[in-house]
């Protein structure tokens, strides 16, 4: 297989290459990032030697052209996306970019090389929010998004979906759950409770902390995906790949686990004004990936515990 992962020097992308190149040696594997504040080259040293990196925007359709034609890609894997929440409400249109002119321009390449498998990596935010006794979502629900980011993985979903009707190109579609581990972005959640934390400073909390996220470990998340790309039909057909490890937290039992792993007192908790458009639950019917014989290999706890361990030697604690 010849890959192109594209934000694969980003979080979830970065540990799909690691992963990747250590059980397929006989893959060859491109990345292309465009190196935002979410994304760190590094991630990438332990095989820097093995992939072929491209600094660039997926935007750039004559780029990836060359990039696929050059390196003879057969399977795009598509991780780059803007896609802190908080961001995308104060300014949309970075995530319109990547989001949705970023996924057109490799329907493009795609349009231009038929045979080439595209797996675009997406979200449960598409769907909306689900209240507490809402059952969870699956593939064929509706698309409600809240927030511009994920109204923009949404339009990105839904140009991918057209796209295989319409031009007939190769293409499988994965939402995931609320991913974690080690090379998360500092400003999101869990991430931004253990600096803080770390640093004896308050931790800040939206409303009660109350809201619901199923969490799944980023390794999972691209055990998950490997696993979708060798699907029966999955890019003759289009299927949509839900996937979640079926383990909802509440944000501030989330928040307290963390303080409870670095001995920090609740009292470091700071209720904030809630952000607009809080979705308050998330939560998917991973059925379907699980009867390709996935499943979660980490638990809450024991990822939560990497985790943490990871930051504290980044943040140098």
């Amino acid at each position: 297989m010849k890959l192109l992962v594209t934000g694969g020097a980003g979080f979830i992308g970065s540990h799909f290459v690691l992963r990747h190149v250590e059980r397929f040696p006989g893959d060859t594997v491109t990345v292309l990032d465009k190196l935002t504040y979410a994304a760190d080259k590094h991630f990438l040293d332990a095989v820097a030697q093995k992939i072929t990196f491209i600094e660039g925007d997926i935007a750039d359709t004559a780029l990836v052209k060359k990039i696929v034609k050059d390196q003879g890609i057969d399977t795009i894997v598509d991780f780059a996306a803007e896609t802190h929440v908080d961001r995308s409400i104060s300014d949309p249109f970075p995530f319109i970019h990547t989001n949705v002119l970023g996924v057109a321009s490799l329907i493009e390449v795609c349009k231009a090389f038929p045979t080439v498998k595209f797996l675009h990596v997406s979200t449960d935010e598409v769907y909306g929010d689900l209240t507490d006794t809402d059952p969870p979502k699956n593939s064929d629900d509706a698309l409600r998004p809240s927030s511009p980011y994920a109204a923009s993985k949404a339009s990105g979903d839904l140009l991918v979906l057209a796209a295989a009707r319409t031009y007939g190109i190769k293409a499988a579609i994965s939402r995931c759950t609320n991913n974690f581990g080690p090379h998360q972005a500092l400003e999101k959640f869990i991430p931004t409770v253990i600096r803080t934390a770390l640093a004896d400073k308050q931790v800040p909390i939206y409303a009660e902390g109350k809201n619901k996220r199923d969490w799944l470990f980023v390794t999972d998340h691209t055990d998950a995906i490997e696993t979708m790309m060798t699907a029966p039909e999955a890019f003759d057909t289009c299927r949509i790949f839900n996937v979640s490890a079926d383990s909802e937290q509440r944000n501030i039992d989330v928040a307290k686990a963390i303080l409870n792993i670095l001995g920090k007192p609740e009292s470091l908790l700071s209720f904030v004004k809630d952000r607009p458009g809080h979705d308050w639950r998330y939560a998917l019917d991973s059925s379907d990936t699980r009867s390709l014989g996935w499943k979660p290999a980490v638990t809450f706890e024991e990822g939560l515990a990497n985790t943490v361990e990871w930051y504290k030697a980044r943040l140098g604690a």
